[in-house]
């Protein structure tokens, strides 16, 4: 039977997983491959080139470009402190001398006799990477980093905003339809990864902000107040360099909906272990997901590394990932096979979903449609 191939979400309770660790230029790998790390095991180190920050020299002691070289107390690729003079006149006699000082510690890249400005620039920026979940290092990226291998739970969520945090999954709603409000939150959240059921209030993710909870994985969220959060508008762009200090995960969509009963009771068996979760998304071409990884005991039972992807077929969970019914979960009733047209004129290859919350069969278009891999 052939079917119909789309992307899919996953929800599975043991996998491996393979992250890549890389730095953003080339430096130094810390670890071997086949090496235990931890998650916050540092695996690669480099530096950044430190701030420029140009000086006209010419400008400061009144001299003509073309003289620069002459005054200069430094020469190119030196090392300098702030507040050291880089460049100083000879003044009258000794006296009335004209001088520049450097405003920073780092060296002098360059200076030209053309413009008159000296180049400064700050000491390199330390930079190193962490293995971000506890496994082997199955792969070394040349120069760049490693590839962390590890047996986990693995969830993928529709949404997120905030980067990579770690920390131990604390359940405070009852079931999936229950929405986390503020009163839920307290002390004993602090550095916790909160997981609750339908719907995230504002109050309460300010809450959890407040009492420095980690991160927080829900159902829906309410997409007007994404921008009260982080003080923009979300774009295509790829989203997890957000300022905030709790990352946030959706793993239905936005509005009230209810957490899929699967994905939720696969966190809540995990109550109390500690997982890693990114909320890096990005929809369109080089999708990203939200992820949510919690790391198990190796098991090559019941691991599903490298299982064969199917595809959509008559029954079929998906999640409809386009308006008017982003986020629902509906189950495949039907797949035509022939070309079907959109409101929009255009064809299109369609499905027809039983959509569960509307308590209605639509026919969609499949690009539009993800599959839960929960299996």
């Amino acid at each position: 039977m052939a079917h119909a191939y789309v992307p899919g979400l996953k929800v599975v309770p043991n996998t491996t997983v393979k992250k890549a660790r890389q730095l953003p230029l080339k430096g130094e790998i810390l670890k071997k491959v086949g090496e235990k790390v931890k998650a916050t095991d540092e695996v690669a180190k480099t530096h950044l080139p430190g701030n420029i920050v140009p000086t006209n020299i010419a400008n400061k002691l009144n001299i003509e470009p073309a003289d620069i070289k002459d005054f200069m107390k430094k020469s190119e690729g030196d090392s300098i402190s702030k507040g050291e003079i880089i460049a100083q006149t000879d003044g009258i006699f000794g006296f009335f001398k004209s001088t520049v000082h450097s405003p920073i510690d780092g060296t002098l890249d360059s200076f030209s006799h053309i413009t008159g400005q000296a180049i400064l620039r700050e000491k390199p920026i330390p930079v190193a990477i962490n293995a971000y979940v506890n496994g082997v290092v199955d792969e070394i990226i040349s120069d760049e980093g490693v590839v962390v291998k590890t047996q986990a739970a693995f969830i993928q969520g529709i949404f997120g905003i905030g980067g990579e945090r770690r920390g131990e999954l604390k359940i405070i709603t009852d079931g999936e339809n229950s929405p986390i409000e503020e009163k839920m939150i307290d002390e004993s959240c602090k550095d916790k990864i909160i997981v609750g059921g339908s719907f995230l209030t504002h109050s309460a993710f300010q809450k959890a902000i407040k009492v420095g909870a980690k991160g927080i994985v829900v159902g829906g969220f309410n997409y007007n107040d994404i921008k009260k959060i982080i003080g923009y508008d979300i774009g295509v762009a790829i989203t997890g360099q957000e300022d905030i200090k709790t990352t946030l995960i959706l793993t239905e969509g936005f509005g009230k909906i209810h957490m899929a009963k699967q994905t939720f009771n696969l966190l809540k068996k995990h109550e109390g272990d500690i997982a890693s979760i990114n909320g890096a998304t990005q929809i369109r071409a080089g999708v990203i997901r939200p992820e949510v990884i919690i790391p198990v005991k190796p098991d090559a039972k019941k691991a599903s590394e490298n299982q064969e992807i199917l595809g959509m077929d008559i029954g079929t969970e998906v999640r409809i990932i386009r308006a008017p019914y982003f986020g629902m979960i509906g189950t495949v009733t039907g797949l035509p096979h022939k070309l079907q047209k959109l409101e929009s004129g255009s064809f299109a290859r369609v499905a027809k979903i039983k959509i569960n919350e509307a308590n209605k069969e639509a026919l969609l278009p499949r690009a539009n449609l993800e599959m839960i891999e929960n299996k």
